[in-house]
């Protein structure tokens, strides 16, 4: 595993994640989902000065006005997806790149594709990711509202942004039977799960109230 800090530094990471997967594994029930949070090392995508909170179990600001998602949460969007290794996903939201290297653990880097609105967060998200050894994540600079046509159709899509409904495009992008996860609502959002019938329509499940920084446009 790729770490850029001494060999001290890196028993203490690996300690700290270590407790942190087991303060979040109680809320998970794919074994590969804690497997994923274990081998990512969180604190490469975490600006130094929050680094000494990088395992803590709340979210921190990257950037930009964005944030990373606390670690249970990640844990929870990745079981409720429920995705295989291959399939191909597409994520709206890179910001530090943290919620798609957990997803390319799962499905292979080279099958995770994901929108960015900034540009300078995906540059930094791009280089972290070639740096622990994802490199095959494609990110690309637009508005996450859009998709991302070219890779179309998805096994599963999921944003880590709110919008007030699910983007038509993104749904339009996802297979027949696939999956779509996001945070809906404004002022009072709600996690959403969808299955995508094969008349275009969507089963919907909902899965409690979640805080997220709304889609940008």
């Amino acid at each position: 595993m790729f770490d850029r800090f001494g060999s001290d530094d890196v028993d203490d990471h690996e300690a700290a994640r270590e407790r942190m997967v087991e303060t979040v594994a109680h809320r998970i029930d794919d074994g590969r989902v804690l497997e994923a949070l274990e081998a990512i090392p969180r604190h490469e995508f975490v600006p130094e000065n929050h680094r000494e909170s990088a395992y803590a179990d709340r979210p921190l600001p990257i950037g930009d006005g964005q944030t990373i998602s606390a670690p249970h949460m990640v844990a929870i969007m990745a079981d409720t997806l429920a995705v295989e290794a291959g399939d191909e996903v597409l994520e709206i939201g890179t910001g530090c790149g943290y919620h798609a290297a957990v997803t390319a653990e799962i499905v292979g880097s080279e099958n995770v594709y994901s929108v960015e609105y900034g540009e300078e967060l995906a540059d930094r998200a791009r280089e972290t990711l070639a740096e622990i050894g994802y490199g095959d994540v494609s990110i690309r600079t637009g508005d996450g509202h859009n998709g991302w046509d070219g890779h179309a159709p998805y096994d599963a899509a999921y944003a880590t942004c709110a919008a007030a409904a699910f983007p038509s495009p993104v749904v339009s992008q996802v297979r027949a039977g696939g999956e779509v996860l996001a945070p809906i609502g404004q002022a009072r959002q709600t996690l959403v799960h969808a299955t995508k019938r094969e008349d275009g329509s969507l089963e919907r499940t909902e899965h409690g109230g979640v805080r997220f920084v709304r889609m940008r446009e």
